[in-house]
């Protein structure tokens, strides 16, 4: 099966986090925000250029630059 990223899900789509790929600091700040592995992702608004993208996690919203949801694995 082929990896999914957040950054190519669809708008109004909602996924759920399988892995997270980056590395140190980039890794340990994705998690600090809440994405952690299983948890549930509702994506709201891409910005017409594709970045930010704009999810909602836990109960609040939060934009994310294409570069940190690439690091993001869904399903």
């Amino acid at each position: 099966m082929e990896t999914r990223t957040l950054r190519g899900v669809n708008v109004g789509e909602t996924v759920n986090v399988v892995k997270i790929t980056g590395e140190g600091a980039i890794k340990r700040r994705i998690m600090d925000m809440g994405i952690t592995r299983g948890v549930e992702i509702f994506v709201r608004k891409v910005a017409p250029l594709g970045d930010p993208i704009e999810v909602t996690i836990r109960g609040y919203e939060l934009s994310l630059r294409k570069a940190d949801a690439e690091s993001i694995e869904v399903e």
